[in-house]
């Protein structure tokens, strides 16, 4: 289904809004098609600051009404432990969050940024949008994350080429606890990286250590960097690893 058709049929949503390409890309397709839209972006331990700080900042471009919905998402059973369900059972306690969130403001209808390039047999927090009757339009019409980018990029939003971003409880190897500490000790490391100019890489906890995954052509600057990397990690982690095989 094209999106305007979706819209046209769907007139009054409410998105769940990360800031990132996809839900920033709904959000201006919904308010580009005159639906009575509003965001509603949940603030947990798992998102960074900038991810915030990019959806408070698009969602006032497009003059659409954002909701921050704060959660603790680490005392929901099955979270924290990190096990093989943790996406799912996160998923499900978020979204379960907004549609609260959602109903109480009047929408009936709670859409997502799940586009068609994600594979929901690797994705079991998609079972848990299916069982919550979460929409998600992007799917529904058949757009991939490049075209995505493609027509965020033509419609101007600052989003297009903004790296994917999957929550910092990724970084976490599944079985080792999540805790608060852990977490901010996560987000530093990545603080530390954007501002000496890495993109697109991954800070991942491991036995102690930090192992950072760069882009390919990122491998030897992280190499003149390398002391600036130490410095800036060290505190936090007992080593500091660089993975050779590129972050692809």
């Amino acid at each position: 289904m094209p999106l305007e058709s979706f819209f046209a049929a769907h007139p009054r949503v409410a998105v769940a809004f990360s800031g990132g390409v996809d839900s920033a890309y709904l959000l201006y397709a919904a308010k580009t098609a005159g639906c009575d839209a509003a965001a509603y972006f949940l603030k947990t331990p798992f998102q960074p600051r900038f991810e915030l700080e990019d959806a408070q900042k698009l969602a006032g471009q497009l003059g659409v009404p954002l909701h921050i919905v704060e959660y603790d998402v680490l005392g929901v059973p099955g979270v924290a432990e990190n096990g093989p369900l943790r996406c799912y059972h996160c998923k499900r306690a978020l979204f379960t969050r907004l549609w609260e969130a959602a109903r109480a403001d009047g929408f009936e209808e709670l859409c997502d940024g799940t586009n068609a390039s994600d594979d929901g047999a690797d994705r079991p927090g998609m079972k848990a949008l299916a069982e919550l009757g979460v929409l998600s339009p992007l799917r529904e019409a058949g757009l991939s994350k490049p075209e995505i980018r493609r027509l965020s990029r033509e419609a101007g939003l600052f989003t297009h080429d903004k790296p994917a971003y999957a929550c910092l409880a990724t970084r976490v190897p599944t079985g080792t606890p999540i805790t608060p500490g852990l977490l901010e000790k996560t987000e530093r490391a990545e603080n530390a990286l954007f501002s000496l100019g890495f993109t697109d890489f991954r800070v991942r906890f491991f036995c102690g250590a930090a192992r950072i995954q760069l882009p390919e052509g990122q491998l030897s600057r992280a190499l003149l960097a390398r002391q600036s990397i130490l410095d800036a990690l060290s505190p936090d982690f007992d080593a500091v690893l660089l993975d050779l095989r590129p972050r692809g």
